[in-house]
């Protein structure tokens, strides 16, 4: 029997912004340095995420929740 060098990694990561299914992939890459996401594709943008917000980090980019319009589509008039 082999024994991994490494813990255990949780399979049933969410997002800690609005409880999505996250894969433990992009907690590891945009996650904080716990592997944990607080923002994800779900209730943030690509642009946004790629800058640090998935590591609850803030950025000068508009948050979609905030400003209309900022998640691909036209605010809801």
């Amino acid at each position: 029997m082999t024994i991994a060098p490494w813990p255990a990694v949780d399979t049933e990561s969410t997002c800690e912004h609005c409880g999505a299914h996250v894969s433990d992939q992009f907690c590891r890459v945009f996650g904080d340095n716990r592997n944990r996401a607080h923002r994800c594709g779900a209730c943030d943008t690509y642009a946004r995420l790629s800058r640090g917000p998935a590591a609850g980090e803030d950025v000068e980019i508009p948050d979609p929740e905030t400003s209309p319009g900022r998640h691909g589509g036209e605010a809801d008039v």
